[in-house]
């Protein structure tokens, strides 16, 4: 079940908004248009895999260590610096 709230009814009702995130996502609207999305913890959970901040960036921008990610191959172009001296005056 889905429910919607503008910004201004959560802000003066959040414990409805909460209550009615135990029985599916509830939508945050900002002007009319979907803002934010409420939660419960076991539905974000799901959602992730896990609790909260358990994954770090590291681990969501990894590679899965597959035998198709070995065969990738990456030749990058070779960079070529000009250095020029620094005009301070």
């Amino acid at each position: 079940m889905i429910n919607t709230f503008s910004s201004r009814q959560f802000n003066q009702d959040t414990s409805s908004a909460k209550k009615a995130a135990l029985k599916g996502p509830v939508f945050i609207t900002d002007r009319g248009r979907p803002a934010h999305v409420l939660l419960s913890i076991e539905a974000y959970r799901r959602l992730t895999g896990g609790e909260p901040g358990a994954r770090s960036i590291v681990d969501l921008l990894a590679m899965p260590v597959t035998d198709e990610a070995a065969d990738i191959d990456f030749d990058s172009p070779r960079l070529n610096l000009q250095l020029r001296p620094t005009d301070l005056g």
